[in-house]
């Protein structure tokens, strides 16, 4: 490679020299010229006198073919001071042919001396012989001969040396396609190399494929009958997709959900969508645009969607029961009756300074929550927002919990467009929130790498949190016992005991909890603390 490259920079170097060497020669050439090039430049514009007939055309198409080397070689002679004048056209045609080596026509030397006879180069008679006419070179101008003789010989210089730099860049050329054919050579992979890519480049196929335990866990949870999630249109209203669609030429009917507005009678569109929209507290006054969606939307309820996801996961060896849940204050249950769970997940009452439409729990009461109690090994999904963040972090680290990851909500309105104007935050409107995740010892049976750690849903009602966490945890860890705590109504889902004191009373399916929970609680209620007999 070295040497290669010392090669390359050689050639540049001579390029250079001979770059110069070219340029001293042209000074050189113009120096020559300087003397008589007004005088030639003179005599090349003249032009020759006009002669009549067609013979004078014969005799200037005749010119026009003579070979310049014959032309060349008439000037040196007619420049030569030692010539014998007067002398005959074919005496002098004689001569070059000597000089040239070759026969030279007399007729060509006759036509070369009368052009320049025109010129005003030489002086010639014109004679009228037996056979034809003869020339006579009279007398010669000896100073306008050898200022044509050196520009002819300039020319010729110049000429040369263009040939010699053409010839040396031709095998510069040459030399350098030589040296690219050893640089591509050497940067050519390898027989060993091209093994080498081919060998990883099967690896890299066989480790991109699903394993059959991934392809196994796809199946497992694959929805039955079909995925039955419909996309709703970026465009909103029929009206304004039908709008772009025929501005756009396509002239075909969208099939994805579209929204129409809600017009009731104090509605005022001048004013524009509703900041809120569905979770509008004033939907029965506010004078904004609110939406509902067109047409009805078809497939499975979500609670038929959750049977049958947890469908397969019925073959494990835990039992799966319905919905449960209890009405209870969880600062006076007594959570040790309610035995062990895979799973937590909580969204508790942060008391995050702000007027909010129910009860919070300060930062001592949650610290103090008997969660520990719930969980041996397994996985805890606890729910924070604003300043509770920190504090959620702190809890998880005195119940026992490592954050190994975390999850979040990027919320959005009903139209699926990001949340812009939110109900908290107090220097930027939150539109989004975060749900930590917690380990415990060391779970088995978790399938990993299932979900991403996004969640894009829209907002509904105050706190209710998006569906799609159930899934993913249900992914997560199928067939296990979960529990909820600090649910409502809508958090109630089969295979999850659901602990809230918005709740509906108490629902218990598991024989074993039932009895454990009325032995306990005779009157079922536990909102309070228990009085003393």
């Amino acid at each position: 490679m070295s040497d290669a490259w010392e090669e390359i920079q050689a050639i540049k170097n001579k390029r250079m020299s001979l770059r110069e060497k070219l340029q001293k020669r042209k000074k050189e050439m113009q120096n020559i010229l300087n003397s008589s090039t007004n005088f030639v430049t003179s005599i090349e514009e003249k032009p020759p006198p006009e002669k009549s007939g067609a013979s004078s055309a014969t005799e200037v198409d005749d010119t026009m073919k003579v070979d310049s080397q014959v032309e060349n070689e008439l000037l040196s002679y007619l420049s030569d001071v030692a010539i014998q004048l007067p002398v005959e056209h074919s005496q002098v045609a004689q001569t070059i042919s000597a000089n040239l080596g070759k026969k030279v026509v007399e007729e060509v030397i006759a036509n070369l001396l009368q052009k320049f006879s025109a010129q005003k180069l030489i002086s010639i008679n014109e004679r009228i012989i037996e056979g034809g006419k003869s020339f006579e070179l009279v007398s010669v101008e000896h100073a306008k001969l050898l200022a044509m003789t050196n520009e002819h010989k300039a020319r010729k210089r110049k000429a040369e040396a263009e040939e010699e730099l053409r010839i040396e860049a031709e095998s510069k050329e040459k030399h350098a396609r030589k040296t690219n054919d050893i640089m591509s050579l050497l940067s050519m992979p390898s027989i060993k190399e091209q093994e080498s890519k081919k060998v990883g480049e099967e690896i890299f196929d066989l480790l991109s494929k699903a394993t059959a335990k991934e392809r196994s866990m796809a199946e497992k949870f694959k929805s039955q009958g079909g995925a039955q999630v419909k996309e709703f249109c970026p465009h909103g209203t029929k009206a304004e997709c039908a709008k772009v669609n025929s501005s756009g030429g396509s002239g075909r009917q969208c099939s994805k959900l579209h929204f129409k507005k809600i017009l009731q009678k104090h509605t005022d569109e001048v004013l524009g969508d509703c900041s809120f929209l569905n979770t509008c507290f004033h939907m029965d006054t506010c004078k904004y645009v609110h939406y509902e969606v067109d047409g009805e939307v078809g497939g499975r309820s979500r609670d038929q969607e959750d049977a049958a996801s947890l469908q397969p996961a019925r073959e494990a060896a835990t039992t799966l029961f319905p919905a449960q849940w209890i009405q209870c204050d969880l600062r006076y249950l007594d959570i040790n009756l309610l035995g062990k769970f895979a799973v937590i997940m909580a969204d508790p009452p942060w008391d995050i300074h702000m007027e909010l439409p129910y009860g919070t729990m300060s930062d001592d009461e949650m610290r103090q929550l008997g969660i520990p109690t719930l969980q041996d090994e397994g996985l805890i999904f606890l729910w924070v927002t604003g300043r509770a963040m920190e504090l959620g972090r702190d809890c998880l680290k005195l119940w026992g919990y490592e954050r190994v990851d975390e999850i979040i909500w990027v919320k959005t309105n009903q139209l699926q467009r990001i949340i812009r104007t939110g109900r908290t935050g107090h220097w930027l409107n939150h539109g989004k929130e975060h749900c930590l995740v917690g380990m415990k010892g060391s779970p088995a049976n978790l399938n990993r790498g299932l979900d991403s750690d996004v969640i894009v849903a829209e907002v509904r009602a105050t706190s209710h949190k998006p569906d799609e966490i159930y899934g993913i945890i249900e992914r997560l860890s199928p067939g296990t016992r979960k529990i909820e705590l600090f649910g409502r109504p809508h958090n109630v889902q089969p295979n999850w005991i659901t602990l809230g004191n918005q709740l509906n009373g108490v629902k218990l399916v598991d024989p074993a909890l039932k009895k454990a929970f009325f032995e306990r609680y005779p009157d079922g209620n536990c909102m309070g603390p228990q009085k003393a007999k």
